[in-house]
């Protein structure tokens, strides 16, 4: 790592520590010529994530756009903005983990849906009618009756 100070290539590193809840790694570094020391950060680099929308236009992942629309799916339930926040790093942990550089807004909504399912029954209805755009009271009902079907089956929580 080269110095800031000296510009020497070589230096040593003294201590280590993990930041950013493991995200980074701290270095504390000391050149070998000057002996000043300094601090760096190693990140893993994350390749950019693109999303592509229904009409074909391609736009880099914001996770945010996951994050509003589930809090507005919750708005007036008793759920907290952790929960929500933890249920939106797993949707987004699990779409990283595709190792897809490239993801649907279709398949984002229908992972988003598919864990609302389990988190929040009301939530779940909210979002579907948003994603999926009744058309309806049929439709709608039709939703209702999968999701008491999915319920019962023993995938839900009771």
């Amino acid at each position: 790592m080269r110095c800031p100070y000296c510009k020497n290539n070589d230096s040593r590193v003294i201590d280590s520590r993990s930041a950013e809840e493991g995200a980074t790694i701290r270095r504390r570094r000391e050149c070998t010529a000057c002996g000043r020391r300094f601090t760096t950060y190693e990140v893993v680099e994350k390749q950019p994530l693109m999303v592509v929308k229904q009409d074909g236009r391609r736009e880099v992942f914001k996770r945010e756009k996951i994050l509003n629309g589930i809090i507005r799916a919750c708005d007036k339930r008793d759920i907290s903005l952790e929960s929500i926040t933890n249920l939106t790093n797993e949707i987004e942990r699990d779409i990283r983990n595709t190792m897809e550089q490239e993801v649907s807004t279709s398949d984002i909504g229908k992972l988003v849906m598919n864990r609302l399912k389990d988190f929040d029954e009301v939530a779940y209805i909210r979002f579907a009618s948003v994603y999926r755009k009744f058309a309806d009271i049929s439709s709608f009902m039709e939703e209702l009756r999968e999701l008491q079907a999915h319920k019962t089956s023993g995938n839900g929580h009771e």
